[in-house]
């Protein structure tokens, strides 16, 4: 594990310094992705280790939608009588949303106003708010608070 922490430090801070390195292994090529979890990490203290890039690949957009967005909670007035469940059988938790127009599962982003963070549609609304997307919140105030927003979402590919 050392000697592959000072390989990716070494990969990290050469370039930085203008000078090629060697290859560690003469399995990898310089263009190819990490073979392992450790060779695609950096170290940036003697102890944490930092992700250099997704270990699923890069997340591609799919299609990106401008529509509204709304919030709830799992209160008996906002849901149906299992209110901690959502329709696609899963417990609610951080970053569950509800949308009628896109597949259980599908991932997305709301750039606008939670950056990099990605949902997943595991929830649906009531008909006739087809066309838009709820955040769930774990309380009511929180959801009040966020109120109706018109955003971009970015779709991502499954």
């Amino acid at each position: 594990m050392k000697h592959i922490q000072n390989a990716v430090l070494a990969a990290v801070m050469i370039p930085m310094l203008g000078v090629t390195p060697a290859l560690d292994t003469p399995t990898q090529k310089a263009d190819e992705e990490p073979s392992s979890i450790e060779e695609g990490l950096a170290l940036t203290q003697t102890n944490t280790l930092l992700s250099i890039s997704s270990p699923s690949g890069p997340t591609k957009i799919a299609k990106t939608m401008r529509l509204y967005i709304t919030a709830y909670s799992s209160t008996p007035e906002q849901t149906d009588d299992t209110p901690f469940t959502t329709a696609s059988g899963k417990q609610v938790r951080d970053g569950i949303v509800a949308a009628n127009m896109l597949p259980f599962g599908t991932r997305i982003k709301i750039p606008e106003l939670f950056g990099e963070k990605i949902f997943v549609v595991e929830d649906r609304m009531h008909p006739r708010n087809y066309g838009k997307v709820d955040i769930w919140f774990p309380s009511r105030e929180e959801a009040k608070m966020f109120g109706v927003k018109q955003v971009s979402i970015v779709v991502l590919e499954s």
